[in-house]
Parts: C-alpha cells; sequence; structure tokens
C-alpha cells in the first residue's frame, strides 16, 4: 500500500486546513489510518486514528480536529480548525493492518508527510 498525504500549507492562527491521505495499491477498508506528526527539533507524536470502529484524538486537538474516511475514494482526511502556532509540523498518514492505534510503530505503511505551518 503507498500512501500520499496532501493538503498542508501555511496558514494564520484560527484558520483551518483539511489534509487528505489516499491509497493506493491497496484499500484502506480493514486497516486503521493513523496521523502523526513532527515538529522541528521534537519526537513525532500522535494526532488521530481512525478505522472500521471510530476514531482517536489526542487530547491536544480534541475539538479542533476531526478524522473521517470516505472508502469510495480511498480517502483519510483530517480536518483541521482553530489552527495554533503549536500545531506547526510536518504530518504524516499511516497505515496498518489493525486497528487504529496512537503507537507510530505500530503502523506498516506511510506516506511522505506534509508540512502545516501555524503564523501567530
Amino acid at each position: 500500500v503507498q500512501l500520499q498525504a496532501s493538503g498542508g500549507g501555511s496558514v494564520q492562527a484560527g484558520g483551518s486546513l483539511r489534509l487528505s491521505c489516499t491509497a493506493s495499491g491497496g484499500t484502506f477498508g480493514s486497516l486503521g489510518v493513523g496521523w502523526f506528526r513532527q515538529a522541528p527539533g521534537k519526537e513525532r507524536e500522535f494526532v488521530a486514528a481512525i478505522d472500521g470502529v471510530g476514531t482517536a484524538l489526542t487530547d491536544s486537538v480534541v475539538g479542533r480536529f476531526a478524522n473521517s474516511r470516505d472508502d469510495a475514494k480511498n480517502t483519510v482526511y483530517l480536518q483541521m480548525n482553530s489552527l495554533k502556532p503549536e500545531d506547526t509540523a510536518v504530518y504524516y498518514c499511516a497505515a496498518q493492518s489493525g486497528g487504529r492505534s496512537p503507537w507510530w510503530d505500530d503502523y506498516a505503511y506511510w506516506g511522505q508527510g506534509t508540512l502545516v505551518t501555524v503564523s501567530s
């Protein structure tokens, strides 16, 4: 499975972006898909995950971010609202055969990352 993440960009604080993660060479149907981010000088951190049962969000984005999937388009979305400067990072999508997981080393397939920059 190859993953393509897109939708990053530069916005001011309070703005919104929608990230997309599209799969090729396979389908998301039975996979758990996670979003992780890595800011300069920081470790990769969990943001959100979704599977056929439900979704999960890290505490810092609850109420601002939403995770969804469109199986017909083989795409998972991360809608990011009320963005803050601390959300600035490279965002990665990843997939695994298990359910949603907050642990990056559970994921076998990774996209290339998309940069999100939030200015104050």
